[in-house]
């Protein structure tokens, strides 16, 4: 069966490690060597939650994604992707820092293992949204590909028009394209479809649950373990 659970980076440092592996895998694919946030230095930061995909009984590790927020250490992974081209991302970021906390759902992937099933492009961006209810945030930001762009509206993002060219931004690499979006307030979501809004909620209220989900390539049961470990931030 399919587990998806979360914990601070500093609480399971081999499942770190399977993640870093796994997702560094997928970007050589793609030829895609270097990433902000790809960089190892988050695995002991108490401000990282990570979302891993794995078997339950094997603990083989199928996909993933990382909730980053800002510390006293580290800024948002995506100040480093942009800030160098477009200064006024630092203003969006302290702003929502002083309304009162932000983060950025980045290092997202999956593995070939379960390529088809809806993991990478629906389950894993919704956990993001839904497990931001247990963190000292207001809103949250993402970077995303041109295939994701579509995900972050489905979940009630909106794209940052007055950063980039009308939010576009040539990265990680010269040819490739990224677009910034953010969901302004956690608790309002109703920029996003019935089915996410309701998925989401559903998460929020109860963080442990058995569902059966489908994706292109069939049903498939998932174990929910949303509840964040440790959590005293």
């Amino acid at each position: 069966m399919i587990q998806i659970r979360t914990f601070k980076a500093p609480d399971d440092p081999e499942a770190c490690e399977k993640f870093i592996i796994g997702h560094q895998k997928l970007l050589e694919i793609f030829g895609i060597s270097k990433i902000t946030s790809n960089r190892q230095d988050w695995v002991d930061d108490e401000h990282t939650i990570v979302i891993l995909v794995e078997d339950k009984d094997t603990r083989a590790v199928y996909g993933g994604a990382r909730v980053q927020m800002v510390s006293d250490r580290f800024s948002l992974p995506i100040v480093t992707a942009i800030g160098k081209y477009d200064d006024k991302i630092y203003e969006m970021i302290n702003e929502d820092q002083q309304r009162g906390g932000t983060c950025e759902i980045c290092g997202l992937w999956n593995s070939r293992e379960v390529a088809g099933m809806g993991i990478g492009s629906y389950i894993l961006s919704r956990v993001g949204v839904a497990i931001t209810k247990q963190l000292p945030v207001v809103s949250l930001f993402v970077l995303c590909a041109p295939i994701t762009v579509k995900m972050g509206l489905r979940l009630g993002c909106t794209i940052e028009r007055e950063l980039g060219n009308d939010g576009l931004f040539y990265y990680p690499k010269d040819d490739l394209i990224a677009t910034v979006m953010r969901l302004k307030n956690i608790d309002d979501l109703s920029l996003a479809t019935d089915m996410e809004r309701g998925k989401i909620l559903s998460l929020r209220q109860d963080p442990h649950q058995f569902v059966v989900e489908s994706g292109p390539k069939g049903a498939f049961e998932v174990e929910y373990n949303l509840g964040i470990p440790h959590l005293s931030l």
